[in-house]
């Protein structure tokens, strides 16, 4: 079967009638793994695919067309989010009319698939959850109602099968990367240019605002042997020499601290000299540091959240303050890069308990951070609290980004307005990076041209923002 795999682009006929997310966090940004991965599923079975990732290259919807009308799939599947529901809806009428059987993928849809279907009657089936065996069993012809995690419409209604159970994650294929070229993606964190690798899939945390494991891969966690994982790191560096880092999405990549020693062990033994970074939590065992360093780690995406124990309770974290400053003071005496993840608007924050993150933030020896607005995203236990009690904002998908197309503060309380959160969230930007010792901590850091390079990167995006809000500020005041 001819299957097409569409990461919907976003031209700019969708974006002066609407504000979708084109360019919004992370998008554009971040590698198409798990697509590529459900995609080498098919291609492992002998399925002709071909992949496009439109929010990648900024294709217009004309592009799409054209490339629908060569392929000519009968399978298309397309990647969904919360913000871009709309777009990505009319994408699946476009294939539809084309003859394909459309299939649409992701957290949003796999929360709201009731929703989606009234939005449109061109879409054939969504997937629940894990997609990368469902859509092999779509592909193969089997009749939807003896699919596993799937939801159709039939008679007028909608039918949702059985909940399928997590797949062993040892037995799936690499991403199928050689569809997409490395420097398509760039982040200011990484290294340029990079690929991402997948470790394990699950986590048991319970943060209320997590929405892969609300929606996608569950609680419990599955990993892939180190030999497979590092078996993966040659592959890619043998795919693309040039690549300058790995960067580990995995979200629990601590968790396990056998997986991590185990991973570290196969990089050393087969003496790999490679540069790799990773997500992790601070509560995770301490004593890996110094081996992920020796095995040749070199920044921590570090989800510290909160600066205060309350805000960390209350999103059922579970980590203290402790533990994030004991993390960080060993990360940095054994001199790792550190990104620090903080978010505004936890059930009951007040604008003193935000000033507090901020001061957080600043008392922490961290490179770089972020600052954004905690996201109730659907299917969430944030998403459905935030609904119980009136504090969501929005009331259409389509307003989760603003004018320039960047996510937005979704949350109102009677203690801390949306307004109050925006204004903070910038202090806490201007507030952290905008310190002469944190200048000078970043220039120290600078110890080659890639550094350099996604230095300026950081920078660019930086001024970039605070010079779209002055100027929604300035029209806003105009009028």
């Amino acid at each position: 079967m001819k299957v097409l795999f569409l990461n919907p682009p976003y031209g700019k006929d969708f974006c002066r009638s609407a504000r979708w997310a084109a360019r919004s966090r992370g998008r554009v940004q971040r590698h198409p793994d798990w697509l590529l991965i459900a995609a080498a599923v098919l291609e492992r079975e002998g399925h002709k695919v071909k992949f496009i990732d439109g929010a990648a290259l900024n294709l217009e919807f004309n592009d799409i067309e054209r490339e629908l009308s060569r392929f000519k799939p009968e399978l298309t599947v397309i990647h969904t989010t919360t913000p871009s529901i709309y777009n990505d809806i009319r994408y699946a009428e476009l294939a539809k009319k084309r003859g394909s059987m459309t299939v649409l993928i992701g957290p949003h849809v796999s929360a709201e698939p009731e929703d989606t279907f009234k939005k449109s009657p061109f879409i054939d089936a969504i997937v629940i959850g894990e997609y990368d065996y469902t859509l092999r069993e779509i592909a193969e012809g089997r009749s939807l109602e003896d699919i596993k995690g799937i939801a159709y419409p039939e008679d007028g209604t909608i039918k949702i099968t059985p909940f399928r159970e997590p797949l062993d994650v040892k037995e799936l294929p690499f991403p199928a990367w050689h569809h997409i070229r490395p420097e398509w993606y760039r982040d200011a964190g990484k290294r340029f240019p990079f690929l991402t690798l997948i470790s394990a899939r699950g986590c048991p945390n319970r943060c209320s605002f997590c929405r892969d494991t609300s929606v996608m891969y569950g609680r419990r966690l599955r990993f892939r042997e180190p030999e497979q994982v590092v078996d993966e790191i040659e592959y890619d560096f043998k795919l693309f020499p040039y690549i300058k880092e790995i960067m580990f999405e995995t979200d629990t990549f601590t968790a396990s601290a056998a997986h991590v020693r185990g991973i570290c062990e196969e990089i050393l033994g087969r003496n790999l000299k490679i540069t790799w970074s990773c997500n992790v939590r601070v509560d995770m065992d301490l004593t890996l540091l110094p081996l992920m360093k020796k095995a040749g780690c070199r920044m921590l995406m570090v989800g510290y959240e909160f600066g205060t124990q309350e805000a960390l309770d209350a999103v059922h974290k579970g980590i203290t303050l402790e533990q994030s400053r004991r993390f960080t003071e060993e990360a940095r005496r054994l001199g790792f890069t550190i990104h620090g993840c903080f978010m505004v608007g936890a059930p009951g924050e007040t604008k003193d308990s935000v000033l507090k993150t901020i001061e957080f933030a600043k008392s922490l020896p961290i490179d770089t951070v972020q600052f954004s607005g905690i996201c109730p995203y659907p299917g969430t236990e944030l998403y459905r609290w935030a609904k119980e009690n009136n504090y969501l904002l929005v009331t259409d998908w389509t307003d989760w980004v603003n004018e320039d197309l960047e996510q937005v503060t979704l949350l109102n309380y009677p203690q801390l307005s949306k307004k109050q959160m925006d204004e903070l969230i910038d202090k806490g930007l201007k507030e952290f990076y905008l310190r002469p010792q944190q200048i000078i901590r970043m220039l120290w850091n600078m110890r080659s041209p890639e550094d350099i390079k996604r230095k300026l990167y950081g920078f660019r995006s930086f001024m970039d923002y605070f010079l779209k809000k002055g100027k929604r500020h300035h029209e806003g005041v105009a009028h």
